[in-house]
């Protein structure tokens, strides 16, 4: 089998940023649903860090040549596309344009990963 080794890279560094800027986000006190909407936040935080972790253990195996790793990686893309497209809508509304172009950008590049991760699957005969 061939494995996507710059997909595992990206997956991993994706995965440290987002815990890093929510991370960031949570001491710096600047997420105030807290206070608004607590559950909704709180499920939001799981999400991201659930995203995050399957990132993270996605792109060390795949890097590690797991088998298994390959296919978290494309799981944890998924989980990573969704978040990509829903995300935005809230710095839209707080009319942050960077935060929204940064989503942008980080959506071409998984789906480009994406593409390559699969691309190495079907060129090694695996079964997608």
């Amino acid at each position: 089998m061939r494995y996507p080794t710059v997909s595992a890279i990206f997956s991993i560094c994706i995965g440290i940023l987002m815990v890093g800027m929510w991370t960031f986000f949570l001491f710096a006190g600047e997420v105030q649903e807290f206070e608004s909407r607590p559950a909704e936040i709180l499920l939001h935080l799981t999400a991201e860090y659930l995203t995050a972790a399957g990132l993270i253990t996605a792109g060390i195996a795949t890097y590690k040549r797991r088998r298994w790793g390959v296919w978290l990686l494309l799981f944890s893309f998924g989980m990573l596309t969704y978040t990509l497209i829903l995300s935005p809508g809230y710095y839209v509304q707080r009319g942050e344009t960077a935060f929204v172009l940064m989503f942008a950008g980080i959506f071409a590049a998984t789906a480009v990963f994406t593409l390559l991760a699969v691309k190495n699957l079907l060129a090694s005969g695996e079964r997608v």
